[in-house]
């Protein structure tokens, strides 16, 4: 008799997406899929223009304590003003600028970016919605 894991009939479905516009123009979007049994999130990103193949293979995964997250870039325009990243709750985070080239060290407190220069958001608070990025959310 074999006794499966739980895992073993775990299903990763699509989830929703996250509409990403600039002054009313669609300029990306990022999937969402979900796991059926554990519900954790797995997510990539799509800009508008950009056809490369990612450099891994499966569902993007992260660590337990971080969350998906856009970061926006407060000086940029078009769609490589924004980036799909993972976030902790507090701390430094660094992550790779949207050119891929220059790594981006920034402050987070409470799983939001505190810094001149970008904003974020995150991912879970916003599937199958349309995100306006031309000013920085309010959020609470």
């Amino acid at each position: 008799m074999t006794i499966q894991n739980s895992m073993d009939k775990d299903k990763i479905v699509y989830f929703g997406v996250i509409n990403i516009n600039e002054n009313g123009r669609t300029i990306g979007a990022v999937d969402v899929w979900r796991s059926v049994i554990t519900k954790e999130l797995f997510c990539e990103e799509k800009r508008l223009g950009i056809l490369d193949i990612v450099d891994y293979i499966g569902m993007p995964k992260k660590n337990t304590n971080e969350k998906w997250c856009i970061a926006i870039n407060k000086n940029r325009a078009g769609k490589d003003r924004w980036k799909l990243i993972k976030i902790i709750k507090e701390g430094k985070v660094s992550f790779y600028d949207t050119d891929d080239e220059s790594i981006v060290e920034t402050i987070v407190h409470d799983y939001k970016i505190s810094d001149n220069i970008w904003w974020s958001f995150l991912v879970e608070k916003y599937i199958n919605k349309t995100v306006e990025i031309s000013k920085e959310l309010r959020i609470p």
